[in-house]
C-alpha cells in the first residue's frame, strides 16, 4: 500500500513505523497462541522423556510432574525420586528450552526443603 503524495509527513511517519513494527513480528517468528490439545499432550509428553533421561543418574524410579503448557520460553517439570541406593526422596527441577531442545536439571531438594500443602484460608 503506498500513501498518496498528498499524505502529511505526520501520516507517512505513521505507516512506516505500522509496517516496521509488523515486519519485525514477523520476522521474529512468534509462536502460536494457541496449540491444539494434541500438540499440548505431545508438547508434555517429549518434557517428560526429556527429563526423565536427564535425571536418570542422580533419582532412581524418577517420576515427572509436568506443567501441561510450561511457560512462554520453557517446558518445565519437577522430577521425584530417590537418591541412588537410597531410600530419601528428592526433587530435582527440568528446564526444557522450547528453542533448542536442551534440558537442564537443578539440585537436588529433600524431603524436608519441599513439600506442598494447601494454606489455611
Amino acid at each position: 500500500m503506498h500513501l498518496p503524495p498528498s499524505a502529511s509527513s505526520a501520516a507517512r511517519l505513521t505507516f512506516g513505523l505500522s509496517a516496521a513494527v509488523l515486519a519485525a513480528m514477523l520476522a521474529a517468528g512468534h509462536p502460536a497462541f494457541a496449540s491444539s490439545d494434541e500438540a499440548w499432550k505431545e508438547f508434555s509428553a517429549a518434557v517428560e522423556q526429556k527429563c526423565l533421561a536427564a535425571t536418570a543418574q542422580v533419582i532412581e524410579n524418577p517420576v515427572a510432574v509436568v506443567d501441561p503448557f510450561g511457560s512462554e520460553s520453557f517446558g518445565l517439570a519437577l522430577v521425584t525420586g530417590t537418591v541412588p541406593k537410597g531410600s530419601d526422596p528428592v526433587s530435582v527441577i527440568c528446564v526444557l528450552d522450547k528453542q533448542s531442545g536442551v534440558v537442564e536439571i537443578g539440585s537436588e531438594f529433600s524431603k524436608a526443603a519441599l513439600s506442598v500443602a494447601v494454606p489455611a484460608k
